[in-house]
């Protein structure tokens, strides 16, 4: 019997206006692939400007899947994408098509990679009781897990408290729990090429900031008029852009400073993702989209 071909996945990963979609779209045509969105925006239905969704032309172009499918009243989780993208990317391999993930939210790739550990629930008392702690956590995660405590920097009390509140609750490390989720990574064994776009910080801020101008004309300001009345824990509301151009809307500013101010949030968000994604790049590819 002749084999099984390999399974494969192309990862394409960067900030915000580096050219991402482009890019996608572009390998998609020349290597028979369906594109599987990973922004955590881009998933909500009522937002295709400000969240730099692809155009209907382009999705006509080839498939994209888990674009605009969810409601922004609607709570999606990052467990959520993984068992949608799960899905998607085996229906890819059952065609006999290249999976291509794209977007910029690094826990969706975080997951796709290493899985999601299935921890029992952590009881209410023991999450309280580390959460409070005011004393030295990290010497206490050294005393009873070793391990997670080498992975941690003393400051970062949060990820500290939830490896202790897990050891006392289940017996064992964090570690142990997450490398069972890696186990279980649908990318286990598969031939996965991994692409960051890498565009000057600079340069960045000039696209993001001539892309915002471009939503702007292509109608971001009705488009956010027209938002049906949301929970203000609905995600879709953290869409850079939203808040600023409502608050034009109420007449409380005007629509330069509006303007202005979501550009601004773009720059601090463009940041947050160059520091989020700095340290996990060893594994992935540079790619330069402007001489490549």
């Amino acid at each position: 019997m002749p084999a099984k071909p390999q399974k494969s996945a192309l990862l394409i990963a960067g900030p915000t206006a580096s050219g991402k979609s482009a890019l996608a779209l572009k390998l998609a045509r020349e290597r028979n692939g369906v594109i599987i969105n990973a922004d955590s925006m881009q998933v909500y239905r009522e937002l295709r400007i400000l969240t730099a969704r692809p155009t209907a032309e382009e999705e006509a172009t080839v498939p994209h899947r888990l674009f605009g499918h969810v409601s922004g009243a609607d709570s999606y989780s990052v467990a959520h994408w993984l068992a949608d993208a799960t899905r998607e990317i085996n229906a890819c391999w059952q065609e006999g098509r290249l999976p291509i993930l794209c977007g910029g939210t690094g826990l969706y790739f975080r997951a796709l990679e290493q899985g999601l550990a299935e921890l029992p629930s952590i009881p209410g008392e023991i999450r309280e009781r580390w959460r409070n702690a005011n004393h030295n956590l990290h010497d206490e995660l050294a005393r009873r897990d070793s391990e997670m405590a080498a992975r941690l920097k003393p400051g970062d009390r949060q990820r500290i408290a939830r490896a202790l509140e897990v050891v006392e609750a289940t017996g064992r490390s964090l570690s142990q729990w997450q490398k069972e989720g890696q186990s279980a990574s649908i990318l286990q064994g598969v031939t996965v090429e991994c692409l960051f776009l890498d565009v000057g910080r600079d340069e960045l801020y000039a696209r993001a900031e001539r892309r915002f101008d471009q939503m702007i004309n292509a109608g971001a300001l009705e488009e956010v008029r027209v938002l049906p009345p949301l929970p203000l824990s609905s995600p879709l509301l953290k869409a850079i852009g939203v808040r600023e151009l409502q608050t034009h809307l109420r007449g409380e500013i005007p629509l330069e400073l509006a303007v202005t101010d979501a550009k601004t949030a773009t720059r601090r968000y463009i940041k947050r993702q160059l520091t989020w994604w700095r340290p996990k790049l060893a594994h992935w590819t540079r790619y330069d989209a402007v001489h490549s």
